[in-house]
């Protein structure tokens, strides 16, 4: 397998669906000059954060899995030849959505969906009034560059999903995300969810010997209590390294080099996979104890 390189797009949403679309286009357009070959969007960038509140009128904002979003993200991955990861508000059928990422191949071509597994139900993060949970499983897809998988916010907190992900072959775990502080809790709270945010996935990186890459929103959302994302989009090596982060409050991109070498190198030192007690973890399907 040959060495690649993955691009995260930060970004800021506005109201305007329409826009924020065409943002995200430009951007990736500018990932792509800089050399980035599977370039990642954070979750749901077509619009603000709209889980903050439970409203009947925001599944207007869903749309079918092939819809506009699909089809215009499609035509410019096969134009610049790269591979892009879309999160989408879907819409499966009457009264049935989703929390959605797509990737679509450097051909064009649809290459994997995966819907969101986890599905929280926090003050200001009502996922689960919105979206129904996830029924594909995990999985990694094969791209023109290599194979991936992806996952998606709430989903990084679960080790298992990263495993099970890693185990179908994944080199890179994609996290589309929109995470942020309360207002409230910030001032006491701030630095160590964040810390706790990071520390997290780069225990996936190490546990699994692959890449991870978290790709989040920044700006304040919704009134004055609304969330403000925090940013810190990174790349974290199989050894738990970061290879790249970004600015919490700033708009960019930042790329980093995919090496299946270094994979291979880790996964030698620390031999987890051959170690794993497979005949041991029957309990793990339990809620909780025997």
């Amino acid at each position: 397998m040959n060495s690649f390189k993955i691009g995260l797009v930060q970004m800021r949403m506005g109201e305007d669906a329409n826009k924020n679309l065409s943002h995200a286009m430009e951007m990736i357009e500018k990932a792509a000059k800089q050399g980035a070959q599977v370039i990642c969007l954070p979750e749901l960038f077509r619009t603000p954060y709209f889980c903050q509140t439970e409203e009947t009128a925001k599944f207007d904002l869903a749309e079918e899995l092939n819809g506009e979003t699909s089809k215009k993200l499609s035509a410019l991955a096969k134009e610049l030849g790269v591979v892009v990861i879309a999160s989408l508000f879907e819409k499966r059928a009457l009264g049935l959505y989703h929390n959605t990422t797509i990737t679509l191949d450097a051909d064009g071509e649809q290459a994997g969906v995966y819907r969101k597994m986890h599905i929280p139900d926090d003050p200001q993060f009502y996922e689960k009034y919105y979206f129904t949970q996830g029924d594909l499983g995990f999985s990694a897809c094969d791209t023109k560059f290599g194979k991936i998988g992806t996952l998606i916010c709430w989903d990084q907190w679960y080790p298992e999903a990263a495993r099970l992900t890693a185990m179908q072959g994944a080199s890179v775990l994609f996290y589309p995300t929109a995470i942020g502080w309360q207002t409230h809790e910030k001032a006491g709270l701030g630095a160590a969810q964040a810390d706790a945010w990071e520390t997290i996935q780069r225990s996936h990186a190490i546990a699994n010997g692959v890449f991870v890459a978290s790709c989040n929103r920044i700006g304040k959302e919704g009134d004055e209590n609304g969330l403000e994302f925090w940013g810190n989009s990174f790349v974290a090596d199989p050894f738990g390294r970061i290879i790249a982060k970004a600015s919490s409050d700033k708009e960019e991109i930042i790329t980093a080099i995919c090496d299946p070498a270094l994979i291979e190198e880790t996964r030698r030192d620390w031999p987890f996979f051959r170690d794993r007690r497979i005949d041991a973890y029957g309990d793990i399907v339990n809620r909780f104890g025997k």
